[in-house]
């Protein structure tokens, strides 16, 4: 069924659920699984520690969870891309053949119509399980 899953997210508690189904499902169908955080750069915006130790606290959460439940996992963080874009360009380059994400991430409810989740499935050819 499918060999390979992506599964994007910020560390919010929905893209973090969407983790869970994302790893659940793997184990199920006996799936490796690589998670993927984009930050976006805006404007001013800097890279700053506690960022990076977000950014780090999310995937070693995600590591770890995979771990426990037999997953082969990888993780990647990628910075200063557009996340939907980069979130493509991964299961493309992975060969993906599942996205599992969240309905919406930390930007909430208020950008669901120009959300990352959106874009990614206006312009990806993979399969997408949204998780809500």
């Amino acid at each position: 069924m499918y060999r390979h899953i992506l599964i994007p997210t910020d560390g919010s508690e929905l893209a973090e659920r969407a983790v869970t189904h994302g790893l659940s499902l793997a184990k199920f169908v006996g799936a490796k699984v690589t998670v993927i955080i984009v930050e976006e750069r805006l404007g001013g915006w800097l890279y700053t520690e506690q960022i990076k130790e977000h950014t780090a606290s999310v995937l070693d959460r995600a590591a770890n969870a995979a771990k426990q439940a037999g997953v082969p996992c990888d993780t990647i963080h990628v910075l200063d891309v557009q996340p939907y874009e980069a979130i493509i360009a991964t299961a493309t380059d992975r060969g993906c053949d599942l996205i599992v994400m969240a309905s919406h991430g930390r930007s909430g409810l208020s950008a669901i119509v120009l959300s990352v989740t959106n874009k990614v499935l206006t312009y990806t050819k993979v399969p997408v399980l949204v998780i809500q």
